[in-house]
């Protein structure tokens, strides 16, 4: 299902799932922009860890600084299945911002020096719903945008080219589900 933009939007849909529905696995898919040069285009990003510049997750957990990772078992699969099907893919930190059009873009270069594979706006929240309900989570994302070199997919790439995410993201839902 659709989650809406940004951690406050994904936050209530996965809440709601869980609470409501009783979904104990979570996998995000969308896009992100690259902030490394070894990260291009339509490359697929599985995120580990999620930093992130909102207050939420800290407001969430008593003023004290989460760190929200993946489910091991669900990134386990996920690099598995990017392997057997020779998709180009990264693991690693992402970024998750407030700010669809950051104020300062001078947040860049900190994040590429933190080796921070990507930016995006939900991943951290739905980590941190995860661990506070104690269910799986993932995100998986496609490379939409270059930050670096202002390199972008097109609307319709965008609408055709995210295929491998999505094979990805079904074969991880369901390898190893009860």
């Amino acid at each position: 299902m659709a989650h809406g933009m940004g951690i406050p939007s994904i936050s209530i849909y996965a809440t709601e799932l869980i609470r409501d529905y009783g979904v104990r696995r979570l996998i995000r898919v969308g896009s992100c922009g690259s902030v490394q040069d070894k990260v291009g285009l339509r490359d697929v990003v599985i995120a580990m860890g999620a930093s992130t510049d909102s207050a939420v997750n800290r407001s969430r957990f008593g003023g004290f600084d989460l760190a929200p990772l993946a489910s091991f078992g669900l990134l386990r699969r996920a690099v598995e299945a990017a392997e057997r099907h020779g998709v180009r893919h990264h693991v690693g930190k992402i970024f998750s911002s407030d700010h669809f059009y950051v104020p300062d873009p001078s947040v860049f270069n900190v994040l590429e020096r933190l080796d921070m594979l990507a930016v995006e706006m939900e991943t951290a929240g739905l980590y941190a719903i995860a661990a506070e309900h104690r269910v799986e989570a993932l995100a998986i994302c496609t490379v939409s945008d270059q930050i670096r070199t202002g390199e972008a997919l097109s609307s319709a790439e965008r609408q055709t080219t995210f295929d491998e995410m999505i094979t990805l993201a079904l074969e991880t839902a369901c390898d190893g589900a009860a």
